[in-house]
């Protein structure tokens, strides 16, 4: 899997590209009749993490005609602009609770308005099509994910871990991951020990390989 892009074109080896999205591409059967389609028309890709094709723009030409057998097999081939407005919502909630050092207070609707204007209905629509899951559950899973590996990583309590997530109270917090995770907050500070070791074992010199 390549890494997640930032822009719906970048340039690589002097070629561009652009980055679209598909609806209805929530299976692992859906995402190989794509990967057959794109075979057949003999265009190369990539696929960032959150699921876009990368297409070169020398292929721009063969864009069309994936679009009409993706269609065949019920699924649709976003544009330019509703593929960009999709990354820009995706990007907008991974940088604010994985990258930030606490959540705004800021509501995830409010700022989801100001990134895609006044477009927001239809498109957190498209979003749910093209993702396979509400924005709100997006958010709660990337909120959850980011709980883990606070819970990890660092020595914070449940508690500190249900406020940076801005959780109205711990009891919240430990529901949600329970049912999302199948597993407690406190299994995941269990594990902090070995997580540790293993950090600290690949941090030291390597004594068994030594030349001398």
């Amino acid at each position: 899997m390549d890494k997640e892009l930032d822009k719906s074109t970048v340039s690589h080896k002097k070629e561009t590209y652009k980055m679209l999205y598909v609806k209805y591409m929530v299976s692992l059967r859906c995402k190989d009749v794509v990967r057959s389609e794109l075979k057949k028309l003999n265009i190369p890709y990539r696929t960032s993490l959150h699921g876009a094709i990368r297409i070169p723009d020398s292929k721009s030409h063969a864009q069309y005609e994936l679009r009409a057998n993706l269609r065949k097999h019920g699924m649709v081939l976003l544009d330019e602009r509703e593929s960009e407005l999709i990354d820009k919502i995706i990007e907008v909630v991974i940088d604010t609770i994985h990258y930030s050092e606490e959540l705004p207070k800021l509501n995830f609707s409010e700022m989801i308005r100001e990134v895609v204007g006044t477009e927001t209905t239809p498109i957190l629509k498209i979003f749910s099509e093209v993702k396979g899951i509400s924005i709100i559950n997006f958010i709660v899973e990337q909120k959850l994910e980011r709980g883990k590996e606070l819970l990890l990583k660092d020595d914070l309590t449940v508690d500190n871990v249900s406020d940076k997530l801005n959780y109205k109270s711990k009891d919240l917090f430990i529901a949600q991951f329970k049912k999302y995770t199948g597993l407690t907050p406190s299994y995941f500070i269990k594990m902090r020990g070995g997580h540790k070791n293993l950090l600290l074992n690949s941090s030291s010199p390597r004594t068994s390989s030594s030349l001398y």
